[in-house]
């Protein structure tokens, strides 16, 4: 991976950091192997203040509005709590912000907060997290990067992984760190410079890019089949049925897509979590399995996510429509089945990368990412049920 750092034009923002922030936070998100559609965050701190990436931006199009403006010390009282629901952690934020007229803070600020560096970014960057998602990615981790890189296994995002990081540095001397790697999440770098705490993140992906390209070889993932239009109208049909509304389906299949769909262990491959957590909520925790008969897959996709909901539900819980987002079909390929065409691009997007990370990972001794368990914390998440029953009100 190659820096786009441009010394030329960071020149003009030489004594505006929060420019300077929106610059290099649009370099990182113009990368998908490092971001897709929200994912990740960026943060400034300036005058007491840490301007952190808004909800409801993306970092390849965020702007000065976008990023919120919340009280620095505020946020580190809050990362020494030893409990703090998401919802009141979100609701604190909040209040705690110098201006209510921009977007609420990400629901990472706290950590942005307590590492101790003008500059954050954090991505979800595919090359590391694949490795991580892998029986021996631990191992594998702190081999390329050693003793200078926090490693941290996975935690919920939230106040909880906002904590955790909080203990786990407290005794730590910041200035030799690299980064912190959050095993199958993402990647932190920090820095009091933009430049550098950029180009640290740029030189964590390449590392992992270079091992990849040494130890894995995969098709070319550009080639486009024919794919018979009926099954595709038939499938869109009966996942309309199940979501209330159109489906607008978007074909995948690639050579990466076809060979993924002839894995002999696809069902069980398939429930071993996603990239990163937060794709869970755009995609599900699992596809449909399409084989002979595109009913008989959509009607054990409806079973299997019901089981997977009465597994792990408690009564507080709103069950989510019964619709999958994805369909795999065997000896096809893939197709994303969102409700409009944008829907589907960016799902069509998060299950492209997902491909290669599975066919990557399952040449470095298996897929294995989230648990069942875990992804149903994410998917169902208090802050996502909280939205679903205002979107009822």
């Amino acid at each position: 991976m190659k820096s786009l750092f441009d010394d030329t034009i960071a020149a003009q923002y030489q004594n505006d950091p929060l420019a300077l922030r929106v610059y290099t936070s649009q370099l990182l998100g113009q990368s998908k192997d490092l971001v897709l559609h929200g994912g990740g965050n960026t943060s400034v701190k300036i005058d007491g203040i840490l301007y952190v990436k808004g909800s409801g931006w993306n970092l390849d199009t965020i702007e000065k509005g976008g990023f919120s403006p919340v009280n620095l010390d505020t946020l580190i009282e809050m990362a020494s709590r030893e409990t703090l629901s998401d919802t009141q952690m979100v609701k604190e934020q909040r209040a705690a912000m110098a201006d209510q007229s921009f977007p609420s803070p990400s629901i990472e600020a706290i950590l942005h907060a307590s590492i101790p560096f003008n500059f954050v970014d954090h991505t979800h960057a595919d090359a590391v997290v694949t490795l991580t998602n892998t029986p021996n990615g631990k191992a594998i981790i702190e081999e390329l990067y050693g003793k200078n890189m926090v490693i941290i296994d996975y935690v919920m995002p939230g106040f909880e992984l906002a904590r955790h990081i909080y203990l786990q540095t407290l005794a730590l001397e910041w200035n030799s760190l690299d980064g912190i790697i959050l095993l199958n999440h993402g990647v932190f770098t920090f820095d009091n410079d933009a430049k550098r705490a950029y180009e640290k993140m740029i030189n964590i992906v390449t590392v992992a890019e270079n091992y990849l390209e040494k130890n894995v070889t995969l098709p070319c993932n550009d080639c486009k089949g024919n794919t018979d239009p009926s099954i595709i109208a038939h499938l869109a049909h009966e996942v309309g049925t199940l979501r209330g509304c159109a489906i607008f389906p978007i074909v995948m299949d690639s050579a990466r897509a076809k060979l993924l769909s002839i894995f002999p262990h696809l069902e069980i491959l398939m429930k071993k979590g996603e990239l990163t957590p937060e794709h869970v909520i755009r995609i599900k925790p699992f596809p449909a399995i399409i084989d002979e008969d595109v009913s008989s897959g959509i009607a054990q996709f409806v079973q299997d996510y019901q089981n997977y909901f009465n597994t792990y539900a408690n009564k507080e819980h709103t069950c989510l429509d019964l619709a999958p987002r994805y369909a795999i079909l065997r000896g096809i390929g893939v197709v994303a089945l969102g409700k409009d065409e944008k829907e589907s691009a960016i799902i069509a997007d998060i299950v492209c990368h997902t491909i290669t990370a599975i066919l990557t990972a399952e040449q470095l001794g298996g897929w294995t990412s989230l648990s069942l368990a875990q992804m149903f914390e994410m998917e169902y998440w208090e802050l996502e049920q909280a939205k679903l029953k205002r979107d009822k009100q």
